[in-house]
Parts: structure tokens; C-alpha cells; sequence
């Protein structure tokens, strides 16, 4: 075989532009044995690949299967949803609470005024009083 045409065939083959039929004249060409010193390298890589074609794996691989990692996931959701359930049952009653309290200052906040009111009122009739019992001491000094 031509080796300039040798040449341009690894040259393909090394940008991987060889075909299928290129491809076995080369191999052909580096198994012979007579291969120019410039290219020896190759012939070592071809009867390499000649070679290994030849083997097969006769073992049995055993493949063990990955842990599903949805399980996790279904925990995971599985404690955020009692999460959930806890602090809403926990807000609900701060809730409760708060409404209790603004109940009580409500009601206060009416005692408070009712009892100010009637102290007012109170006051009033004391006045009213008062003055009635003056009026009243101030008669009976006139008609004794």
C-alpha cells in the first residue's frame, strides 16, 4: 500500500473523519507487520483493538439497587404536614387567648365608664343634697 495514502487515512482517522471501510484498511495495514518506523505507534493501537475485540466479560455483575430516596421525601412531607397541624393547633389557641383578652379589656373599658358615670351621678345627688340640707337647716332657723 501507498504510504502517503497511509498517511492521510490516520490523519482522517485522528479527526475522526474515516469511514467504516477506510477504517479496516488501516487496521489491515498495521496488522500485517510491516509498518513504517514513523507509525509504529499505531501499529501497537491496532493490534490492540484487533485483539480486545476478541474478549468477552464472562462474569456475572451484580447490580444492587439504589435506595429510593422518595422515602425521605414522604417522611419529610409527612413530619412538615404534622409541623403544620402542630402550629395551627397552637395559633388557634394564642388566637383564642387574644380574644379572650380584647373581650376583657372591652368589658373593662364599659365597667370603667358605668362606674365613672355613676360617680359622676353620685356626686350630684351629694350636691344636691348638700344643698338641700342647707336649704333645709336655713328654713328651720326661719320658722323657729
Amino acid at each position: 500500500m501507498e504510504l502517503a495514502n497511509i498517511e492521510k487515512l490516520v490523519e482522517k482517522y485522528e479527526n475522526a473523519e474515516t469511514t467504516l471501510q477506510e477504517e479496516q484498511t488501516l487496521r489491515t495495514y498495521f496488522t500485517e507487520g510491516n509498518v513504517a518506523p514513523h507509525l509504529q505507534e499505531y501499529a501497537y493501537m491496532f493490534t490492540y483493538f484487533t485483539a480486545v475485540k476478541e474478549d468477552t466479560y464472562t462474569k456475572t455483575i451484580k447490580l444492587e439497587p439504589k435506595k429510593s430516596k422518595k422515602m425521605n421525601f414522604k417522611w419529610l412531607s409527612v413530619a412538615a404536614s404534622v409541623m403544620l397541624l402542630f402550629s395551627v393547633f397552637l395559633g388557634q389557641q394564642e388566637y383564642k387567648e387574644y380574644q379572650e383578652r380584647k373581650k376583657a379589656e372591652k368589658i373593662y373599658a364599659q365597667l370603667n365608664k358605668g362606674f365613672t358615670l355613676l360617680s359622676s351621678n353620685l356626686k350630684k345627688g351629694e350636691q344636691a343634697v348638700d344643698q338641700f340640707y342647707k336649704h333645709g337647716t336655713a328654713v328651720k332657723k326661719v320658722l323657729k
